[in-house]
């Protein structure tokens, strides 16, 4: 795999991650309001793995370049039936999944090559140019949702083994995206802002009298451009926070609890069962990467 940095003078970095490489460079400075992250990643020898999707208040968008997943499925789900779909029609190949409020369990057979994109929230809608409420707790093929020239796209970036190279051509086909997508409204950019900077340890009748509009209005809005509720957006970025304050080293379970917002350790419990399927001590313990966790 080439490592140059590409036409933008950005460097790629490869780091070891387990059993897989994780390829970065940082993306440019007109697509941070929209964009959360995007890696590649790669394997030197195929090992299959399976990880659990825990939310994190994004969109996520897999590239596949090498094998696709033989399985993506929310936790409770039936098993895949085996053709490249799960019982409710979920794909394995290249794939974007909405905003979702609970885990979901991917599996891999080995020898993964792949881009993968955290997108914010109305960074999504722009991209997307949908409702993202229809996408939510949702997986679905990437060209349907982004149309033909989405498998174009995916089709250079397979026959081109230059990260830089590949990341110079994710840049352009974003931004020329982006560019053209449907604007948020104001307000439900200011909400989302409001909700993101407080952890989600913010009241919804508080934003809504910021923003101006009526409880009913906001959450009608906000609900079609991000894809979740305030209420439940608040809850999941309440998680995402105490996530990953848990996996620093020497966390401190009764101060995570107060920093963000839960009412008491049994309160907490109860948010990593309800949206994870798993306790604060599990997640402290786990190797999390991108919202991952290996299982």
């Amino acid at each position: 795999m080439g490592a140059s940095t590409g036409t933008a003078g950005r460097a790629v970095e490869m780091t070891r991650v387990g059993a897989r490489w994780r390829v970065t460079r940082p993306w440019p400075s007109y697509l941070r309001p929209f964009v959360h992250s995007y890696a590649g990643y790669w394997e030197a020898a195929a090992a299959p793995y399976r990880v659990r999707l825990v939310p994190t208040g994004r969109a996520v968008v897999v590239i596949n370049l090498g094998e696709p997943f033989t399985q993506v499925r929310r936790l409770g789900d039936v098993g895949d039936l085996g053709d490249g779909r799960s019982p409710h029609g979920q794909v394995t190949g290249s794939l974007v999944a909405g905003l979702e409020d609970g885990p979901r369990v991917c599996d891999h057979p080995g020898g993964q090559e792949a881009i993968r994109l955290e997108l914010t929230p109305l960074g999504a809608y722009r991209l997307f140019a949908m409702p993202m409420s229809e996408l939510t707790n949702t997986v679905v093929g990437l060209c349907d949702v982004l149309g033909p020239e989405a498998g174009a796209l995916a089709d250079q970036l397979a026959a081109t083994t230059d990260w830089g190279a590949r990341f110079d051509l994710l840049d352009i086909a974003l931004s020329a995206r982006i560019e053209r997508g449907p604007d948020p409204a104001p307000e439900v950019s200011h909400a989302w802002r409001l909700l993101s900077r407080a952890g989600g340890a913010i009241p919804v009748g508080r934003i809504a009298a910021e923003v101006g509009w009526s409880q009913g209005h906001l959450v009608r809005r906000f609900t079609e451009q991000v894809g979740l509720t305030p209420k439940t957006s608040a809850r999941v970025l309440r998680f995402h926070r105490a996530a990953g304050l848990l996996t620093r080293a020497g966390a401190n379970l009764t101060e995570v609890t107060a920093a963000c917002g839960f009412y008491d350790q049994a309160h907490l419990n109860r948010e990593f069962r309800a949206l994870a399927e798993t306790t604060p001590g599990q997640m402290a313990a786990a190797r999390v990467t991108e919202g991952a966790l290996a299982l």
